[in-house]
């Protein structure tokens, strides 16, 4: 086999998962894929380009298909992740081949990535353009209720299920730039350990959320229907909280949120993806 030789890793292909799930630590250092593949929550919509090398991947681009939410139109488009070499094998061309190799696969439709900041230079010499993002607070001051909202427990299979039935039947949680049917991908969230708790408010609306440094965190919404998150906020919280801050574009949920900074966990980068004007935050349950 070429060492330049793109192999496809999809939901089917159980054995180079592992090899996959290997390589990720190698060049992630904090991140995990393998208690989320146990899960059997690797599906047909993603799927990783990788160079292997003695059964081993050294290089890697994933894809991931998203339904996205663009100014209230459905979008189908993609996004990738998991991008990068292994350190030894680094300044050998290896990225660009993945690369090519995934955007090949997504032709001419959208396309976004959040990238970090070592690598900034890397994404525009493939036509991606870089996009701000910003965070949305309301200063508030609210009191726990004394009970708080049953956490919905993600390693039972049931509750994935639900989850993932949720997101693609739901409401979208922004109209602006978000998405709906990425609950496997909030599915890893939990399986890496990186979400915050899940709390189920009523049958048909669950909530990621948590308190941290006195600021409720209200990272996405999983609903048929809005309503209003107003007269829930005690249950989401077992500490007295003085702001509430969204891990999306709340302008549906909460219409007189503002922007209070930029947000800086990670650089989004899009390829033919027109957006609208003014700020947005696409929802981190969502990201790759």
């Amino acid at each position: 086999m070429s060492k330049s030789q793109v192999v496809v890793i999809d939901h089917g292909a159980t054995e180079l998962q592992a090899a996959f799930c290997e390589y990720v630590p190698r060049v992630f250092r904090t991140v995990d894929f393998r208690r989320w593949c146990a899960w059997g929550e690797w599906r047909e919509e993603y799927r990783a380009f990788s160079v292997m090398e003695e059964g081993r991947v050294v290089a890697n681009a994933s894809v991931s298909r998203m339904c996205l939410r663009v100014e209230g139109r459905e979008v189908e488009g993609y996004q990738l992740g998991a991008v990068g070499c292994v350190p030894e094998r680094r300044g050998q061309g290896l990225s660009r081949v993945v690369m090519e190799a995934a955007l090949d696969f997504c032709g001419s439709a959208p396309v976004m990535l959040f990238a970090n900041k070592n690598v900034l230079g890397f994404y525009p010499r493939f036509g991606f353009v870089p996009r701000e993002q910003r965070l949305f607070g309301v200063s508030l001051s609210v009191e726990p209720a004394g009970v708080l909202a049953p956490e919905v427990d993600l390693s039972e299979a049931r509750a994935r299920e639900e989850l993932v039935a949720l997101a693609a039947e739901g409401v979208a949680v922004t109209e602006r730039f978000g998405a709906r049917r990425h609950g496997h991908i909030a599915t890893w969230y939990a399986a890496a350990n990186f979400a915050r708790p899940l709390r189920r408010l009523r049958e048909d609306a669950w909530v990621f959320a948590g308190v941290e440094d006195g600021v409720l965190h209200i990272e996405d919404v999983y609903a048929r229907e809005v309503f209003d998150l107003r007269p829930h906020l005690a249950r989401l919280i077992d500490q007295p909280v003085k702001e509430v801050r969204f891990g999306f574009t709340p302008e549906r949920w909460w219409p007189g949120a503002e922007v209070v900074g930029e947000d800086t966990d990670a650089d989004l980068f899009v390829r033919n993806l027109p957006l609208p004007m003014g700020p947005d935050r696409f929802p981190v349950m969502a990201r790759t």
